[in-house]
């Protein structure tokens, strides 16, 4: 496992994003980890966020894209943060792009925040984490409305690896659906492994008992 991913993993749980015990989700399935990227708040942790998004996207997609479009609301921060750090990690200008949820109808009008589409571009989608790919399903349209864009992939910072709609899991379906690769910084079993009977300030996150939790909940939940 690259070092970056090892110090992402940490991160998650320093921030409080990443939490291990025992959790309701929306979808209703009880759940032993939750995570929550409303947690990034402070100016580091935004700065921090969008160097590790930035090495996973130039890992999985390199640099040959012109656009990040990070879907509103949580996918504009991470636009925004990724898109500094790029230029500082690769010396590439990436723009970011954004949408409002209502079209906006003076001063700087329509849908779009940031930079425009252009037919051609090159566009990578940024998202916190996605379980049932609904929002692409909205993202899509926005994005084909504006111009004749070549969707790159979607990169997230968490894969769930949990069924979507299919026995597939989420980013698998949206591989399937719309022919665009998928990309996330980290698996749930990249953290399993990484955490597991390890201490990380002063805790075992991961112990037998969370281990064993966390296998029974992808035995019922896993995508095949």
């Amino acid at each position: 496992m690259e070092q970056y991913k090892k110090e992402f993993i940490e991160f998650m749980v320093d921030s409080s994003v990443l939490k291990f015990g025992e959790f309701t989700l929306k979808s209703g399935r009880r759940s032993p980890f939750f995570m929550n990227a409303g947690a990034y708040v402070t100016g580091s942790q935004l700065r921090r966020l969008g160097g590790y998004y930035a090495k996973a996207i130039y890992d999985n997609y390199g640099a040959d894209f012109d656009v990040l479009f990070g879907p509103a609301y949580k996918g504009i921060p991470l636009a925004v943060a990724t898109t500094i750090a790029f230029s500082e990690l690769y010396n590439k200008e990436i723009r970011y792009c954004s949408n409002r949820k209502e079209v906006k109808d003076h001063g700087d009008v329509g849908i779009l925040l940031g930079s425009n589409l252009n037919d051609g571009d090159r566009v990578v989608i940024i998202e916190d984490v996605t379980t049932s790919g609904k929002s692409i399903e909205e993202t899509f349209p926005i994005l084909r409305a504006q111009a004749n864009v070549d969707v790159v992939g979607l990169m997230v910072s968490l894969n769930r690896q949990e069924r979507g709609r299919t026995q597939q899991n989420a980013l698998a379906e949206i591989r399937e659906i719309y022919g665009i690769e998928t990309g996330a910084i980290v698996t749930m079993e990249e953290v399993v492994e990484h955490l597991y009977n390890r201490t990380h300030n002063g805790r075992v996150l991961i112990d037998d008992k969370m281990k064993e939790a966390i296998d029974a909940y992808y035995a019922q939940y896993g995508a095949k």
